[in-house]
């Protein structure tokens, strides 16, 4: 597989990884919810407590990815960092985020996956592009690239 293929399949993973998060957290807050309103002396601050945890830490786990995910599917420079934590964020959960934290890491840290989101360590520095604005008028032009002007003599110290 190319590299953009398995860029495209980490997105992915990430964004299912992170929905499948979404769905769990939902699924808690409403057992939650269900198994907490049957007994009618529950304080009602327990619940919301609980519910708001749970939110909080499901969140926590889930927006990582969401964001990796859509780094990765814009490419963008930001991807590979926001792909490591969530990777490493992943980790936590056997079976699926280890998964998809050694397909991250496997992929981000290999030859292609450098190739693709370390491309400025293989590219040329950008020169000066004087064809753009290239002047017909060749002493306007030796004008704005300036003179050479000496530095300064050093003081006298006698």
């Amino acid at each position: 597989m190319t590299p953009e293929q398995h860029n495209k399949y980490l997105a992915y993973s990430h964004i299912g990884y992170g929905a499948f998060f979404i769905v769990l957290m939902v699924a808690m807050v409403i057992f939650i919810g269900a198994v907490l309103s049957f007994d009618p002396n529950t304080p009602p601050f327990l619940v919301f407590f609980l519910c708001t945890f749970l939110v909080a830490i499901y969140g926590a786990m889930s927006v990582p990815s969401f964001v990796a995910g859509y780094g990765l599917l814009k490419k963008k420079k930001w991807a590979k960092v926001w792909s490591i934590i969530a990777g490493v964020v992943a980790a936590m959960n056997f079976p699926f985020g280890t998964a998809v934290c050694v397909y991250t890491f496997w992929f981000l840290f290999s030859d292609p996956g450098k190739f693709l989101y370390d491309q400025n360590n293989y590219a040329l520095p950008p020169g000066r592009q004087t064809w753009a604005n290239q002047s017909w008028d060749h002493e306007a032009q030796r004008q704005r690239e300036g003179q050479y002007t000496p530095p300064p003599p050093p003081p006298d110290w006698r």
